[in-house]
């Protein structure tokens, strides 16, 4: 269990680095993009609730049906893999929706993972991904994942002019 335990505090203090920068920034720049094309916080966000989805949870359990309840489809391709932030911003939920997925998805994270065996964090991931070959190296990658985009997410924030939070 110790390995189970190191991955989730990894995922745990990568959450709450990044809610922190969340947090300190303000709805109204959620769609913002200080360049055109570049990111903005509405997609980042979106995005980890997505990855973490398919990283510590579809792919040490697979997919279930109540699944659905807890990330819609849409939101998946929205923020999915090769998704880009548009400008438009009718193009995504509103932000308190991306964020009550956000939050949805870390909670059964934290809810879900402590089942898992230590045996099991040596399984290949329920689908494959070209990163990491084992449970536990999904888990270890969606921590680190996040703590990347946490490194945008603080940069947009930097490009707002608001100043950096440590």
């Amino acid at each position: 269990m110790l390995r189970l335990q190191m991955a989730l505090n990894q995922i745990q203090f990568a959450r709450k680095y990044c809610v922190r920068l969340i947090d300190q920034t303000d709805p109204q720049d959620w769609f913002r993009q200080p360049q055109e094309g570049v990111t903005h916080l509405a997609w980042q966000v979106g995005h980890l609730a997505m990855a973490q989805y398919r990283l510590a949870l579809e792919r040490i359990r697979g997919t279930r049906s109540e699944d659905e309840a807890l990330i819609p489809p849409q939101f998946l391709v929205v923020f999915g893999k090769g998704s880009v932030p548009h400008l438009d911003r009718t193009q995504y939920p509103e932000p308190a929706e991306i964020r009550a997925v956000f939050d949805r998805v870390y909670a059964q994270t934290l809810v879900e993972l402590p089942q898992v065996s230590d045996s099991d964090l040596d399984l290949p991931p329920e689908k494959p991904h070209s990163l990491f070959d084992t449970k536990l190296e999904s888990l270890h990658w969606a921590a680190h994942h996040e703590m990347m985009h946490a490194g945008q997410i603080g940069l947009l924030r930097r490009l707002y002019g608001q100043q950096p939070l440590w």
